[in-house]
């Protein structure tokens, strides 16, 4: 399960609050075990997915419909490691799966492919009984059957190292694979319990890919050659960033409405373009663009000239100071440079105008994706080390004010996450974020001295002044590092060090002295307040007797973030983290870094002493989340093996406790040894959840069963126009 980019993807889930406090030294964790029925704990989403849902008899039977991905996949194998959204979207069309998730999270027996399965052995080992629907065939004509199983489970079972194999979860707990009663029963025997066997073959390959290390390893990477879904691989064109998928002629299910479906590489920067000029008909979209198509809606039959975009700010007094500097033939060359402007500006606004005349046909469907935004801290050393310090930097945070940065200007509910495990609707689900406590200044406070970090201390500078001036000139104008080229980036043993003008107070200032340039001369209500006037809230507060210290060093933290369109709101979360952390003494210099490079040269590498990424939800917790928190081991060759968990955070509980989870196979039970899991999590602090993500999906109007589908599957068989737009979708 890999983490989701920062600005589009990177990449889970609230009930009883615990307590949580160190008493000397020891943790201590009263009433962690999670009760209650999985109703109960779960709840309901906390958003409602937006699909503009419709019955089949309303939909047209043909057309097609054009769909932005980020990029065509560089492989249509799920089990390689570069494996993208836009692969899992074409097998989810094109391939077998056995379970799909529900609106709620929930895996669902998926009756097109499976009439039953179910445990029927226990002891003395766990045997599964797959039976297959009878229908069922690849797209060659063959039955779908045992031989399949077995060819996937040799492939991911991780004892061939000749497949290169990006997971094997649950695969590996496999002993054997047979044929049952026909061939239409699969008996899959394992070696070990697993409670998440409902998570193995979806998706299914046929034994051609799966079963030799040249068909998984090469051919799978560009052709399938049999599939067996609703739709089939029909045509790549890579220059042109198209993929076309139509109907599959042996389905057996209900018929694709749509004839043909169509996957198209559109970056995020160029999606509103492309919507506007009718490339595409449903794109995930930014907060940005969203806005900009609900203005295009509401000035629909508006007359006059914009009231926003680029020609918003060009009042009538610039106007004619601009003509005037174009006109001026006194100073030819600025009157050059002025018309060349005013030229650009024209065009701008003009093309402007005119996407915003194309994208009036279009609504964004909104709800919450099954992700989560955290705060990660890496414990592998510096200050976060400490399990004091990084428990004081989440007992500083307010989840809630941070989450309705990103959630409430899109109308959205504003429900800070509560579980590093499931999502609010999943029944894994509960609110164990009360093994770290609520916001509390002064407890974070106490936990920083008690780790010895005392305030006003005396602190050692280091560096030389050319290192000062270099880091000086990389920074911008609020000291916040912006690392671009190749030589800007930290060495793996570099600690880039706070400059007193990064701060909050000195930040505030800044702000304080260009507000004062700005206002008019002759004085403007409330820009200045008579000598004794109360601090407006809000105000961030100096904390009294300076920087944190402790053995000559002050407490800074390196906190790296993405500086790419579509980032802002992550952004502007990490500065008002920033401003949090300042209330109990921690410095936090923000370090900006393309987004192309965020996790691989930062996150991944441990390059960072806190960062802002997502992981996906899953249906299977016990599964998919115990890589992400897996106590980090040495390695043979000296390096340390993380799995996925980039905080380097870990315990010998919290692996002992996925461990019974993965091996208990009654449901409830591993639910609530995951959300024991979950509250220790809680409690190593090394991640702190945020928000669930929110899902903008633009959608042509008249496309129904598409959109911001949340949890669930997408039904790709029922998408497609309504009959009333299907003349206008023909005509595409």
């Amino acid at each position: 399960m890999p983490p989701r980019d920062p600005a589009v993807r990177t990449g889970v889930r609230p009930a009883v609050r615990a307590t949580a406090f160190l008493v000397a030294g020891v943790l201590a964790l009263p009433s962690l075990a999670a009760c209650g029925t999985a109703d109960e704990a779960g709840g309901s989403p906390n958003a409602a997915q937006d699909i503009a849902d419709a019955d089949r008899e309303l939909i047209a039977d043909g057309g097609k419909a054009t769909w932005a991905v980020d990029a065509l996949p560089e492989t249509f194998n799920s089990f390689q490691s570069d494996a993208d959204p836009a692969t899992s979207r074409i097998a989810g069309a094109v391939l077998p799966s056995m379970y799909e998730i529900d609106e709620r999270g929930r895996a669902v027996r998926n009756a097109d492919y499976l009439e039953s399965a179910e445990i029927i052995e226990r002891e003395p080992k766990q045997v599964v009984l797959y039976k297959l629907n009878q229908q069922a065939v690849w797209s060659d004509g063959r039955e779908i059957g045992a031989a399949d199983f077995a060819a996937q489970w040799r492939a991911l079972s991780g004892e061939d190292s000749a497949f290169w194999t990006a997971r094997n979860a649950g695969y590996d707990r496999i002993e054997k694979i047979e044929r049952g009663a026909n061939n239409l029963e699969v008996r899959v025997t394992f070696a070990k319990p697993y409670t998440d066997w409902r998570s193995l073959f979806s998706p299914l390959y046929p034994k051609d890919v799966m079963g030799t290390p040249d068909s998984f390893n090469d051919t799978a990477r560009k052709k399938l050659k049999s599939t067996a879904g609703p739709f089939r691989i029909a045509e790549v064109d890579r220059k042109a960033g198209e993929l076309t998928l139509t109907r599959n002629p042996r389905w057996w299910g209900k018929p694709a409405k749509l004839e043909k479906m169509i996957l198209k590489a559109v970056p995020r920067e160029q999606r509103a373009a492309a919507l506007a000029a009718g490339q595409v008909d449903i794109a995930e979209v930014t907060p940005d663009d969203a806005e900009r198509i609900a203005l295009a809606a509401r000035d629909s039959g508006a007359k006059g000239p914009l009231t926003h975009g680029p020609g918003a700010s060009l009042t009538p007094a610039k106007a004619l100071k601009a003509w005037a500097i174009a006109n001026d033939p006194d100073n030819e060359e600025r009157a050059e440079a002025m018309a060349a402007s005013v030229e650009k500006t024209h065009k701008a606004i003009k093309k402007y105008a005119t996407q915003q005349q194309g994208l009036r046909g279009f609504v964004v469907r909104k709800s919450l994706e099954p992700a989560y935004t955290q705060l990660a801290l890496n414990g592998s050393g510096g200050p976060l080390a400490d399990e004091r310090v990084r428990r004081a930097v989440a007992r500083a945070l307010n989840r809630e004010e941070l989450a309705s940065i990103v959630l409430k200007p899109l109308g959205l509910p504003v429900n800070p996450v509560g579980s590093h495990v499931a999502l609010a609707g999943q029944a894994a689900y509960s609110d164990n974020s009360g093994a770290i406590g609520a916001q509390d200044t002064a407890e974070a406070r106490a936990l920083l001295a008690d780790a010895g970090w005392v305030q006003g201390g005396p602190v050692k500078t280091a560096g030389s002044k050319a290192d000062k001036k270099k880091r000086s000139a990389a920074a911008d104008e609020d000291g916040n590092y912006i690392v671009g080229q190749e030589d800007d980036k930290p060495r793996a043993d570099a600690r880039f060090e706070a400059r007193a003008d990064n701060q909050p107070e000195a930040q505030a200032k800044r702000e304080e002295e260009r507000t004062k340039k700005d206002a008019p001369r002759g004085g403007a209500q409330g820009a200045y307040a008579p000598k004794g006037t109360a601090v407006p809230k809000g105000t961030a507060p100096k904390p009294a007797g300076g920087p944190l210290a402790k053995d000559g060093k002050a407490l800074n933290l390196k906190f790296v973030l993405p500086s790419g369109p579509g980032s802002e709101p992550l952004r502007a979360v990490g500065e008002r983290i920033q401003r949090m952390l300042q209330k109990i003494g921690i410095r936090t210099e923000i370090t900006k870094v393309p987004d192309d490079s965020y996790f691989k040269d930062h996150i991944a590498s441990g390059q960072y002493d806190m960062a802002l990424y997502s992981w996906p939800g899953s249906a299977y917790p016990a599964t998919d989340a115990r890589p992400i928190f897996a106590k980090p081991e040495p390695a043979a060759d000296g390096s340390l093996n993380v799995e996925q968990n980039y905080t380097r955070v870990g315990t010998d509980h919290i692996d002992q406790l996925f461990d019974q989870a993965l091996a208990e196979l009654d449901e409830g039970a591993s639910r609530d040894l995951v959300k024991k899991a979950d509250a220790r999590i809680w409690a190593a602090a090394g991640s702190i959840p945020l928000y669930q993500r929110p899902q903008l999906v633009a959608v042509r109007p008249g496309l129904v069963n598409a959109g911001a589908f949340g949890f669930e599957s997408p039904s790709y068989e029922d998408i497609g126009f309504l009959k009333s737009a299907a003349g206008s979708s023909a005509q595409k």
